[in-house]
């Protein structure tokens, strides 16, 4: 099927901006969040030159840098990421991003789901930010 307008509710696709629950995580970093039971996807737009606050979460979370470049930052550990990288970040552990000249596309996977991105809205939802 190439016409992606007619997708059956159970298909989604990362380009369609249409679909998923918008949410601003930071200024040049915004999401669309796709929930289910017992986990949820979060694909992550961010501009070139932009960065998020380092954070920790419950949640189990991994990443998947789709395209682009960014540094992963996780403890106290960077990592300059490129398209195909993927990362695992556990439970209450601190980490965040950031892009240089040139930005990222991200896929974040989380598990349990994380309560507050089940809404639109703005921010990174309840984090411990370090």
């Amino acid at each position: 099927m190439s016409d992606n307008t007619q997708l059956p509710d159970w298909i989604y696709n990362v380009n369609l901006e249409s679909q998923g629950i918008a949410r601003k995580l930071a200024d040049g970093i915004n999401t669309r969040i796709f929930v289910g039971e017992n986990t949820m996807l979060s694909v992550v737009k961010i501009e070139s030159n932009s960065s998020g606050n380092i954070h920790s979460h419950v949640e189990e979370q991994w990443g998947f840098l789709i395209e682009g470049e960014c540094t992963r930052i996780q403890g106290d550990e960077e990592f300059k990421a490129k398209a195909g990288d993927f990362w695992h970040t556990p439970s209450g552990v601190s980490h965040g991003i950031r892009t240089e000249s040139v930005g990222a596309v991200v896929l974040d996977i989380f598990s349990p789901p994380r309560a507050e991105y089940k809404n639109a809205g703005e921010g990174f939802g309840q984090v411990q930010i370090d």
